[in-house]
């Protein structure tokens, strides 16, 4: 079964290449690239989900990085989304706290969403593990 999935990273300083990963190691591309202006950007795409309700629920896909029991998805900054110069490093959004409830709303609504610091305190790019922990809501 797949689900739609949106990431929403909040107010990511202007000027900086952003993009959603598309396989991991050397064969990776990285997709969806926008420059900030300084506004919310949002990145869609789907996640493969595998497992009998009676477990917790199997994350996988293209998109989908990490082992078992800590999957996540990895947001390009900088030089790694394309960008000459300036940053190179990568926001990840873990995938934990995608319930069978939640993914059972989702054939209810359309996608399940969440919303992401683009910014630490000192104006620079957030990135290394989201903290806290991403909430996702069913949209």
């Amino acid at each position: 079964m797949q689900i739609p999935i949106h990431i929403v990273l909040l107010s990511p300083p202007p000027g900086i290449a952003y993009g959603v990963q598309n396989g991991s190691g050397a064969q990776y591309k990285t997709e969806q690239v926008q420059i900030s202006e300084g506004k919310d950007l949002r990145f869609k795409f789907d996640i493969e989900i595998k497992g009998e309700k009676s477990e917790t629920p199997r994350f996988s896909g293209p998109y989908v990085q990490g082992k078992q029991g800590e999957k996540f998805v990895y947001l390009d900054i900088g030089a790694f989304a394309g960008q000459e110069g300036g940053w190179s490093m990568r926001l990840k959004v873990q995938l934990k706290g995608i319930t069978w409830d939640l993914i059972g709303q989702v054939k209810e609504k359309k996608y399940l969403e969440t919303r992401v610091a683009g910014s630490t305190k000192d104006g620079s790019p957030t990135c290394a593990s989201v903290k806290p922990e991403p909430v996702y809501t069913c949209v």
